[in-house]
């Protein structure tokens, strides 16, 4: 069999070289950027674990203090932050918020509008955002054994109550279809069009830390937020080094198929071929081999 052209194999290593450094190239920007989304991440989560921190350690404030505009969407700085306000519940458009497991049990949320009679309860002078209605999530109960039967709901405080709240940003509106006195979202004004309250709605919403007085009967407590950085940091540092060792792993098998075979093969200056590994002879091949030698002995004889 005759061999290629001199030039043809040279020419054809190179592009094998070239193609492998494209490769290791693409392995290491696309590492390189998986790493840093990773790395955003990590910053993105230790910056709303310093907002959590924070908000829990600071007094309760009035809500007014915190939401001038009740309009106005919540800051992230302001998640968290508890305070209180003045109103009166109104248990007959209280909402039971779908799919939202506590510690891994499934409930249902009760959420409850607030009717504002004042927004700050602690300072002297005229009612502020008075008849506004803030949605609370008062907690939580079971939602039986399959969800599909009447859950018993228990009452809030009736008449005015003083409620301090964990201030959350509502979310957005849900397209999700929910049973009768259901929602699948804490969307404030889809809140209080499930539950028939004819009120203008905060943008926020609030988190049950206690009432005064309190209530008969308490709810199942609503969990804290979760202050675990998790892995991305690790995670981003992996994809580094995966850039990097892809990078080198590539560029290696690259320069190896250029120097190796980058000459013609039988070329004068081709270089040598590394040597190939020979597989171990089985149990078979020896007594194969010892069987002809034995029987080459006996011919001579």
């Amino acid at each position: 069999m005759s061999l290629p052209p001199a030039g043809d194999a040279r020419d054809a290593a190179r592009r094998r070289a070239v193609g492998l450094l494209v490769v290791g190239l693409v392995v290491a920007v696309t590492c390189t950027f998986l790493g840093r989304w990773q790395w955003q991440r990590h910053v993105a989560r230790d910056a709303a674990i310093a907002v959590v921190e924070a908000n829990f350690a600071a007094a309760p404030v009035d809500l007014a203090d915190v939401v001038a505009d009740p309009d106005a969407p919540l800051p992230d700085a302001d998640t968290w932050r508890a305070v209180e306000v003045r109103g009166r519940y109104l248990p007959d458009a209280a909402v039971l918020l779908r799919n939202r497991p506590v510690d891994g049990t499934p409930s249902y949320h009760v959420l409850v509008p607030l009717v504002v009679d004042d927004a700050a309860p602690g300072a002297f002078g005229t009612p502020v955002a008075a008849g506004r209605a803030l949605v609370v999530d008062r907690g939580w109960v079971p939602t039986g054994a399959d969800g599909s039967v009447g859950v018993a709901i228990p009452p809030p405080p009736a008449g005015e109550v003083t409620v301090t709240v964990r201030l959350r940003p509502g979310e957005a509106t849900s397209r999700r279809d929910a049973p009768a006195g259901q929602v699948q979202a804490i969307a404030p004004a889809q809140v209080l069009a499930a539950g028939g309250a004819d009120a203008a709605p905060y943008a926020a919403y609030g988190a049950l830390l206690r009432e005064d007085p309190a209530a008969a009967e308490p709810l199942g407590a609503l969990p804290v937020p979760s202050t675990d950085p998790g892995s991305h940091l690790s995670y981003a540092f992996q994809w580094w080094v995966f850039a990097l060792g892809g990078l080198v792993a590539f560029s290696v098998s690259a320069r190896r198929e250029w120097v190796w075979s980058g000459a013609a093969p039988g070329a004068p200056d081709a270089p040598a071929p590394p040597p190939r590994p020979r597989r171990a002879r089985g149990r078979d091949e020896l007594d194969e081999d010892a069987e002809v030698d034995a029987q080459v002995a006996a011919g001579r004889r």
